[in-house]
């Protein structure tokens, strides 16, 4: 559990750079690339993952601060492979805009969850936040099997450089 806000930022600023580079190391053919097969979350392109990632950081700042469980859209669309990077920056100075500063007795405040009649702790919408991000993050999907195999098969981590080939 954190005990404060600015160790949550500074803990998720890690989680956030770790995407921005395995992102970043994602071949020019990856803005094109869809899953061909596969429904909801198992059929986007790797820009509507994206985009999610950044919008899911706010829905769950919202839900944090108390304003509800609202999803909000990142800023910018994520149809061109040049806007990945900055949408996920600015989903990042967002989110920090929107947590920094508040009271560390909101990690302990209860806040009610949307599905159920039952209540979270501020600091476990945080690791919502987070383990979100590591999950949808692309270091977590199958980009590791040969062309051909289920995922994204076709673009294979290289091991020692962290970059991804196709």
């Amino acid at each position: 559990m954190f005990t404060d806000i600015e160790t949550f930022l500074h803990y998720f600023d890690g989680v956030h750079r770790r995407a921005l580079r395995d992102i970043g190391a994602l071949p020019g053919d990856a803005e094109s690339y869809r899953p061909e097969t596969g429904e909801g979350e198992g059929g986007w392109s790797i820009g509507e993952i994206v985009r999610h990632m950044a919008g899911s950081r706010l829905y769950f700042a919202r839900a944090y601060r108390g304003e509800g469980w609202v999803f909000d859209y990142p800023l910018r669309e994520t149809d061109s492979q040049a806007d990945w990077l900055p949408c996920l920056e600015e989903s990042m100075t967002e989110l920090r805009r929107r947590l920094d500063g508040t009271p560390s007795d909101w990690l302990s405040r209860k806040i009610p969850m949307i599905d159920t009649d039952g209540e979270l702790s501020g600091w476990r919408i945080l690791m919502m936040c987070l383990e979100h991000d590591v999950h949808q993050s692309l270091a977590n999907r199958d980009l590791r099997g040969p062309p051909g195999m289920a995922g994204t098969g076709h673009l294979r981590p290289l091991r020692r450089t962290g970059r991804y080939s196709a």
